[in-house]
């Protein structure tokens, strides 16, 4: 039986894609294109109505290439909204998603009763490896329960992968000549291992001196965890790039507050600040989200006030997508669709701006980057530098995933372009 997974949404997600893909592979499944799959497995995002939206338009494409296949749709989408099939045969959730074979027989597929959620665990080595950076999925769940965000719903309680399981990873990681990997999780400054007490900041400084791959990438994490400690860590870090991915999704306070997080403006300049005198040259990132309910003309000019003053590289922005469940769904004060769109470019804008003033200040010096194998505009292989810069140079085959030293030449087109030393 053949299978092909699409994968929306998160690093969490493209991690259990890669988990599911092994466990279907060790059943004797065998993954093909999606022409010539039996069975189409989606695993859905549920985030925003967007990802709605690219489930409907994937599974309409799979009926046009493949109407003989049946379609699964698992994960977070399934665990929050499993009366929403949009057609497909089979809605799984968390923990069946890595447990599909229960639901298959020689003829397709079956339905079977629902299961608890559970962090999966999966053999490294029966895992697809070929990227220049590879995701580990150290932690899964989240508590938080902020207005907005479904994801509690979706994904559980906080649960952490042991720092045993992380070590022999890596070491395997290392053996098969994986240059980077991206730590990730739903809330992964909650991690703790429950046989060492172990939390994050312990298992960095632990890695620090263990068998890993050169490069060690934290993903998004939480503001209130980013303390004097763990900003030391990294800067003391020969291991652990100098790239911070913060989820601010407000400049506003008062928004904030709304939102239900739990620190305000003045503690992420905070941040902002300690990061920048510790770590020259630190890359700075950040979530936001507009049009959240409430967030008048004036609310949202706080925001873009505090982004265009603030000394960051780059911004993620996310129109506000009420989801049914959260705290944020029944609020009064709703930004119309058209005003939210007019936002998002606003910050989009703002965002280009960020990169390029962050990349000027690199023009003419040296900066080591891992060169990946996909080909760009015909001529260009592009790899990414320890504070997330991504750097063109001229395509080679024989540079792919090797730490290489190049010198940033300038901006063209809004590409980043280097030259490899000589």
């Amino acid at each position: 039986m053949n299978f092909f997974i699409h994968t929306t949404g998160c690093k969490a997600n493209q991690w259990d894609s890669y988990v599911i893909a092994g466990n279907l592979e060790s059943a004797g499944l065998t993954p093909s294109p999606m022409s010539r799959a039996d069975i189409i497995i989606i695993d859905a995002c549920t985030l925003t109505e967007g990802a709605e939206r690219d489930i409907r338009r994937f599974i309409n494409q799979s009926r046009r290439e493949n109407e003989k296949a049946k379609i699964i749709i698992a994960g977070c989408h399934g665990q929050v909204y499993p009366e929403r099939s949009f057609g497909a045969e089979l809605i799984l959730g968390q923990a069946e998603k890595f447990r599909i074979t229960d639901f298959l027989d020689k003829k397709g597929v079956f339905v079977s009763e629902r299961a608890q959620l559970s962090l999966e665990t999966c053999a490294v080595d029966i895992l697809p490896i070929g990227k220049t950076r590879f995701f580990l999925k150290i932690q899964d769940g989240c508590d938080k329960f902020c207005s907005y965000c479904v994801v509690p719903f979706a994904r559980g309680k906080p649960r952490s992968r042991p720092v045993k399981e992380i070590l022999e990873a890596l070491g395997v990681l290392k053996e098969k000549g994986i240059k980077e990997v991206v730590l990730t999780g739903i809330e992964i400054a909650s991690y703790r291992d429950l046989a060492s007490n172990k939390d994050l900041k312990n298992l960095l400084t632990l890695l620090e001196k263990s068998v890993t791959p050169e490069r060690i990438r934290v993903s998004s994490i939480d503001p209130l965890y980013i303390d004097e400690e763990f900003i030391d860590i990294v800067a003391g870090s020969q291991k652990i790039t100098k790239s911070f991915h913060i989820p601010l999704q407000s400049g506003s306070d008062a928004i904030l507050e709304k939102m239900g997080r739990r620190y305000n403006s003045s503690y992420i300049n905070g941040i902002i600040d300690k990061v920048h005198n510790k770590i020259k040259g630190a890359g700075i990132g950040m979530d936001v989200i507009a049009g959240f309910p409430g967030e008048d003309e004036g609310l949202f000019e706080e925001t873009y006030q505090f982004l265009e003053a603030a000394p960051i590289y780059y911004l993620h922005v996310f129109p506000y997508a009420a989801r049914k469940g959260t705290a944020a769904f029944s609020m009064a004060g709703g930004i119309s669709e058209s005003e939210k769109k007019q936002r998002v470019r606003r910050l989009k804008t703002l965002d280009a701006e960020k990169r390029t003033a962050f990349y000027k200040q690199f023009v003419g010096t040296e900066q080591v980057i891992i060169p990946e194998g996909k080909i760009y505009k015909g001529v260009y292989m592009r790899g990414y530098t320890g504070n997330y810069m991504p750097v063109y140079i001229p395509y080679e085959k024989n540079l792919e995933n090797k730490l290489l030293i190049v010198k940033i030449k300038g901006i063209e087109e809004d590409l980043l372009l280097g030259e490899t030393k000589k």
